[in-house]
């Protein structure tokens, strides 16, 4: 019974079934029907005109984008713990042509506007120090938290003043809508985010990610990037065909709402004592000594060890219900 990933999850049934669909011939690359749709259907979804690609892992949308955002000379602010300082390899580096990564402290792995502002005013004006270009967020963060509207827009207000782009790294965005009930709209574009990493992979899709731009024309640059990467597929059309599926009858806000749910039902087991953080979107982080984890994978029960006397549970969309009560009951009986 596995709480370890969201990643491991499986294929949602329309995704397969889009899969079929697009298994016929059709122009390469992303000359397809299905990738010619990929604008529309994601402008509708968030309410304005925007440019949209399909990559193929999260780090690939995260690094094209803020090297589309940040000039090699520049600076990128984010979290500490952000995924994009942890967990990508130094890709940010690679892809930006030597950008350097500036850290940011708060809690929960949130950002602040008032340390993007402290940032920035640490760093002198001249040629001897790396200029701060954009800032990254993570919505919901590394911990599981989710920025609301409001605070996503006094990001996004703080980087006009100072003269940022903004990315949001959005591996969970879908977990992010679901949990806070607001518009995909409001969490990026109307809060001021030119470009947003929007994963699917987690939330039911198999290897197809959407990068997201909100200004116009960027999307061209960006597609010469994806190329040089190493990330545009012959066969373009098996990702689009993942994303709409996902996109169409908002299944990829279910599924999210499912994995919520799932994470919502562990949270009340464990009660306010065992959480290390609140709950909001499918994350858990809980305090656990060595010996209770190891009760609780005794049981066919598999996690993270986190940091010292603390486990990382995940949900997922497709997460059996009879395995989350069934751990629910392992952690109260600790």
């Amino acid at each position: 019974m596995r709480f370890f990933s969201d990643n491991a999850a499986a294929c949602h049934p329309a995704v397969l079934e889009a899969l079929v669909e697009a298994n016929r011939l059709d122009t390469a690359y992303d000359g397809d029907a299905w990738s010619a749709r990929l604008d529309d259907a994601f402008s509708e979804l968030f309410e304005t005109r925007v440019e949209a690609l399909w990559v193929t892992t999260g780090t690939a949308a995260n690094c094209i984008a803020l090297a589309m955002l940040c000039p090699p000379e520049g600076a990128i602010l984010c979290h500490r713990d952000a995924h994009i300082e942890n967990d990508e390899a130094g890709a940010p580096g690679f892809y930006t042509g030597g950008a350097k990564l500036t850290l940011l402290d708060g809690a929960g792995a949130k950002v602040a506007p008032e340390a993007v502002e402290a940032a920035v005013a640490r760093v002198r004006k001249d040629v001897h120090q790396v200029q701060p270009a954009a800032l990254s967020i993570t919505n919901a963060s590394e911990y599981g938290l989710t920025y609301s509207p409001d605070e996503t827009a006094a990001l996004g207000e703080a980087c006009k003043r100072l003269g940022l782009k903004f990315h949001i790294d959005g591996a969970r965005f879908a977990n992010a809508v679901a949990a806070t009930g607001a518009s995909p709209a409001d969490l990026t574009w109307r809060a001021g985010a030119d470009a947003l990493s929007f994963g699917f992979v987690k939330n039911g899709g198999m290897n197809a990610e959407a990068l997201i731009f909100f200004t116009p024309g960027h999307a061209t640059r960006a597609r010469r990037l994806r190329k040089r990467s190493g990330h545009l597929m012959s066969k373009g059309r098996y990702a689009a065909a993942q994303l709409l599926a996902l996109i169409e009858d908002d299944r990829w806000l279910a599924n999210a709402r499912a994995a919520n749910a799932a994470a919502r039902a562990l949270a009340e087991a464990c009660g306010p004592e065992r959480l290390v953080l609140a709950v909001e979107a499918n994350e858990l982080f809980v305090r656990m000594t060595p010996h209770e984890a190891q009760r609780l994978r005794a049981q066919g029960f598999d996690f993270y060890d986190w940091a010292a006397g603390s486990v990382r549970l995940v949900t997922s969309w497709d997460q059996d219900l009879g395995a989350v009560e069934r751990l629910a009951a392992a952690i109260r009986a600790l």
